[in-house]
């Protein structure tokens, strides 16, 4: 019994070094120890042996241990993320972004998708890719909808034709809406190039010059898709693009806008409009800082086969025409940009100043991690991951990036958000929240491309019930919906993709 406790005692004490050179002094302590054999000198020798060689194999884990690099953190995770400090505010959760067309918009709405995605919110998601687009929305249009208020949406931002009693219906009480504007002129190039063979109005001039010159030879009201070619902002907001311009009109329109929204961003000052922004929803600086998503190519990319892009090119008075013909998109532009200087004044230039470069520094060094080639966009067949590459149509090459290799799992994803185009995000997030039906949904997915959602072509939600579609896209083609109106309270009747007011039922303007 002596010999076993002697045994187990040891066993323990020195069970480390029995897959160490030490083993052999281990058997050498049984026999003296457990066997009473041997000096006294001996056995308190071997024993400060035992302790020393012990206390050495310790160090050494320790002092190995030492050596091991810690995993890098995340360039995400860096204090740098959060940006300046915002105070004591609590970030905005209820968000309602109207998508104007060529505003950049694609690229807040980036913002939005991830920002949502990472905080696990509920998206108020079209039932295909746009909310009803270019009639006035309508609450139905809504996956999940299931009645006012009966779901919490937190997020609202794909395309849609505003409609403020329907959007209310939807969308909490305590909403934050925001949207942003773009020099009509410039919009008026961006929308040329993307919906040159869309557009019947732009299809049948030869470049935007000659549209410029004489719009009313190539513009009728009446037909599908026109509206791209005049005051879209203005629709867009859900107002009549079609209306003879006034002063008291666009005063009244500008009104109901500024009722309801409270922030609107311009788009040429993108950066400034990302920190007024971030700080009206109370969001980190890594929540706005972005990639420029769905930009064109500027220049033909070289290939004998590729198409020509549309002729942008413009004199001042042609600039000046096109200023005309949208006339209630340059009064719009010209009171939201006054407004929007007034907010910077209000927050400071100097204070704006540093908030903007320290933006952009932060957007460099995530490029620099993120991105290949630099950070610069790069024409879709480059892009090898089909899930980051954009969608192409038209006349114009849609640009996305490339992903850095060799990233770590939690860089990675964050990277792969900021790049996702909104296609194949509004897609991710379709899956996250409704796992079931996105099985049969995927496979119908392949049908879809064929109306214009910001450049990318995908056929239309189909029509509710009530709704009676008759003819096509030629002159006399009409498409009739009862009982819509405008979010003004006026009775609209639809005129083809034209809504007029119903006291001037047709009379084309």
């Amino acid at each position: 019994m002596y010999r076993i406790l002697c045994f187990l005692a040891f066993t323990v004490f020195i069970h480390s070094l029995l897959s160490s050179p030490s083993f052999l002094l281990y058997r050498m302590l049984r026999w003296l120890v457990c066997g009473r054999l041997g000096p006294v000198w001996m056995w308190k020798a071997l024993l400060l042996f035992l302790a020393i060689a012990f206390a050495g194999q310790l160090l050494g884990i320790i002092f190995n241990k030492s050596n091991v690099q810690p995993a890098a953190r995340s360039i995400f995770s860096s204090p740098d993320a959060q940006g300046p400090s915002l105070g004591s505010c609590q970030p905005h959760t209820h968000i309602m972004f109207l998508k104007t067309h060529k505003t950049a918009s694609s690229t807040v709405l980036n913002m939005l998708y991830r920002f949502g995605d990472e905080h696990n919110l509920r998206f108020a998601l079209p039932l295909g890719y746009q909310l009803g687009y270019p009639l006035p929305f309508n609450a139905h249009r809504v996956k999940g909808y299931r009645g006012p208020r009966a779901i919490e949406f937190h997020i609202m931002g794909n395309h849609m034709r505003f409609n403020k009693p329907e959007v209310e219906k939807v969308m909490p009480t305590d909403t934050f809406y925001f949207s942003i504007v773009r020099d009509p002129v410039a919009l008026a190039e961006s929308s040329f190039a993307y919906y040159k063979e869309v557009a019947p109005a732009f299809r049948k001039a030869k470049g935007l010059g000659e549209f410029a010159d004489d719009p009313k030879h190539f513009y009728d009201p009446r037909l599908r898709n026109n509206h791209y070619a005049r005051n879209l902002l203005w629709f867009d907001f859900g107002l009549d693009h079609n209306a003879n311009f006034s002063f008291a009109l666009a005063r009244i329109g500008e009104d109901m806008i500024r009722r309801t929204f409270k922030l609107i961003l311009v788009s040429e000052y993108f950066d400034q409009s990302m920190i007024l922004l971030r700080h009206a929803v109370c969001w980190p600086l890594d929540a706005v800082v972005s990639f420029s998503l769905n930009a064109r190519q500027q220049k033909p990319s070289g290939h004998a086969q590729a198409k020509m892009p549309p002729n942008l090119s413009l004199t001042e008075e042609q600039r000046e025409k096109l200023r005309q013909w949208n006339a209630f998109d340059w009064y719009l532009y010209k009171a939201f940009n006054k407004t929007f200087w007034e907010e910077i004044d209000k927050f400071g230039h100097t204070r704006m100043e540093k908030e903007v470069n320290l933006l952009r520094m932060r957007r460099e060094d995530l490029a620099r991690v993120c991105l290949r080639d630099g950070g610069k966009p790069v024409e879709a067949h480059r892009i090898r991951d089909k899930n980051i590459r954009p969608f192409q149509s038209g006349l114009v090459k849609i640009l996305g990036y490339e992903l850095q290799s060799g990233l770590d799992n939690v860089t990675r994803i964050s990277c792969v958000r900021m790049i996702r185009p909104e296609i194949q995000y509004k897609d991710v997030l379709d899956s996250k929240q409704f796992p079931q039906a996105h099985g049969l949904q995927a496979q119908q997915q392949s049908q879809r491309l064929m109306v214009a959602v910001g450049g990318t072509f995908l056929k239309q939600d189909p029509p509710r019930k009530g709704i009676k579609e008759m003819g096509g896209d030629g002159v006399g083609g009409k498409t009739l919906e009862e009982g819509i109106k405008d979010w003004d309270g006026s009775h609209l009747i639809r005129t083809n993709q034209t809504l007029v007011r119903g006291n001037e039922k047709g009379r084309l303007r």
